[in-house]
């Protein structure tokens, strides 16, 4: 009885598994587009396969490297296999940078394998070989004298610059299991902690430093008093997870290491018992910057081609995983959104466009430069669409404060079959509670932008930017359904008689009561030697 139970379980998931047909779903006209997207999208979907070759195969995407340039081949022969016209447009240069292999040991008091990144464009340790040192933590220091005489003891020594953590779990399992006066007494302790860590940063720099750039001003100095190496910590709340930037120094390797690690090196340290760490970290940076591109891929309309719908996503990731949620997943939906329109919508009344961009993480740098090197793309935008937070269900559409475009976004989203819809909040006008992204290079301008916005909590604690944003992390039905999704939506931005409205509501207040201003743009740093331009509300 136990086998025929297990054998009815099988075949009752093996049923349940079998994918929707288009006749099941509940769609809200006779349109015969939406069913085939459905067939398209959900039951043929090339996003698995597509996935496995750019998340594992190519990997990580960082700005500069040989993997964003691999990953500007790879979608520009994915599109002339579909049969569309795409290509790459140069926007600017960035430095350039491989990474080899990383790794390190503690070898004193004891040994022990240690778990580290190596940050985005850090120096190699020399000759990419070994360098083997005591472990020392920034003491407290009573003034920028006592720091320099402090700095003249450094030198051969590894030095971690980050306050510790006094706790590595994730904070929702501490707040289910723990007593109340237990959380709070943690969380009392991290503060001071943090408190503390701020404080023995400031002897190294100006008085007037802003608090964003003591980090690097401290690295920079130890750098040039002789460390061997810099060790940070950027833990991101959960089991396991890290945040993984870039370097600041220009000569020590700097690696991020394990909130667990991270901690045993502190205690280790603090308490005297000398530890000693060896470091193998290979790198190379190129002599000049190397160029970087946006993919931009076009589907030309018929009766309006000087009116655009905007698919957008970035393509390049930082490098501590394989960027699959940030932002690979918005790449596949939106390559796998334009297989689907090329298949089943390919005379499109409006142009329709694919933007992949380069730079996203170094400031929206690719979608700011090709809203000003394409102006006849902003004055005939219909609409953008923008996807870039992780691989859940797309559950938010806002419409980012467009007074009454939000309205045509309404009747958008109205056509798409119930199932797609049923998770989905509309937010009308919008808050633009969310910026960050490449929508704000279109908003800014004031052009229609809207975020194609997937749950957000669990994505910012444990891919968001981290050491854990790998491929099994996606949840494919949820891809499948936010490309058709894509799909859908810009088949009836293209169809829609109307031209979207440009008139702008009066945004609600800030958090803290002052009024939000519509953003305004920055320019496009085209180099990495410029300097960075910040983005103003106007």
């Amino acid at each position: 009885m136990r086998y025929l139970n297990r054998f009815a379980l099988i075949a009752a998931v093996t049923l349940a598994a079998q994918p929707a047909t288009a006749a099941a779903q509940t769609f809200r006209s006779a349109d015969s587009v939406l069913r085939k997207m459905w067939t398209a999208g959900i039951e043929q979907s090339k996003t698995e396969a597509m996935a496995q070759v750019l998340i594992d195969s190519i990997g990580p995407r960082l700005s500069g490297t040989p993997g964003f340039a691999a990953a500007v081949d790879w979608i520009e022969n994915q599109y002339k296999a579909f049969g569309i016209t795409a290509k790459r447009e140069q926007y600017g240069t960035w430095r350039g940078w491989k990474q080899g292999t990383v790794h390190m040991e503690m070898t004193a008091p004891r040994v022990q394998n240690l778990e580290v990144e190596l940050l985005a464009w850090s120096p190699p340790t020399p000759k990419n070989g070994p360098v083997e040192g005591e472990v020392v933590v920034i003491p407290e220091l009573a003034d920028s004298a006592a720091a320099k005489q402090w700095l003249g003891t450094v030198k051969g020594k590894f030095v971690l610059v980050s306050p510790p953590e006094i706790m590595c779990r994730a904070p929702q399992e501490l707040e289910r299991f723990a007593r109340a006066a237990t959380v709070a007494k943690i969380n009392a302790q991290r503060v001071e902690i943090q408190r503390l860590g701020l404080a023995r940063l400031r002897p190294f720099a100006p008085a007037n430093t802003p608090v964003q750039a003591l980090a690097r001003a401290v690295q920079m100095r130890l750098d040039s008093a002789g460390v061997i190496g810099i060790g940070t910590l950027t833990w991101s709340g959960g089991w396991g997870v890290d945040k993984i930037f870039g370097a600041n120094a220009e000569r020590a390797p700097t690696v991020d290491i394990s909130c667990e690690d991270y901690g045993l090196l502190h205690r280790l340290a603090t308490n005297k018992w000398g530890p000693r760490v060896r470091l193998t970290a290979e790198s190379q940076a190129t002599p000049a910057e190397v160029p970087m591109f946006d993919v931009v891929a076009r589907i030309e309309g018929k009766e309006l081609p000087n009116e655009y719908v905007l698919l957008s996503a970035h393509l390049d990731s930082w490098h501590g995983a394989t960027g699959a949620t940030d932002n690979g997943t918005g790449t596949l939906t939106m390559l796998e959104a334009m297989r689907i329109l090329k298949e089943t919508y390919p005379n499109p009344r409006r142009t329709i466009i694919a933007g992949h961009w380069g730079g996203e993480e170094q400031g929206t740098i690719g979608s700011l430069a090709f809203a000003e090197d394409h102006p006849e793309v902003i004055s005939g935008l219909q609409v953008a669409f923008n996807q870039d937070n992780g691989t859940w269900r797309v559950e938010i559409l806002e419409g980012q404060g467009f007074l009454k475009a939000s309205a045509n976004l309404a009747k958008w989203v109205a056509q798409l079959p119930a199932e797609m819809t049923d998770s989905v909040r509309l937010q009308l006008p919008g808050p633009q509670a969310n910026s960050g992204s490449d929508h704000t290079s279109f908003l800014c301008r004031p052009a229609p932008a809207f975020r194609l916005q997937s749950s957000y909590s669990e994505y910012r604690q444990y891919t968001w930017h981290t050491n854990r944003d790998t491929y099994d992390k996606i949840v494919f039905d949820d891809l499948k359904n936010n490309a058709t999704m894509a799909a859908m939506l810009a088949y009836a931005a293209s169809e829609d008689p109307e031209r979207t409205s440009r008139d702008l509501s009066t945004l609600p207040a800030l958090p803290n009561g002052n009024p939000r201003a519509w953003p305004t743009c920055g320019k496009a740093r085209r180099s990495y030697s410029e300097t960075p331009a910040p983005r103003r509300a106007r």
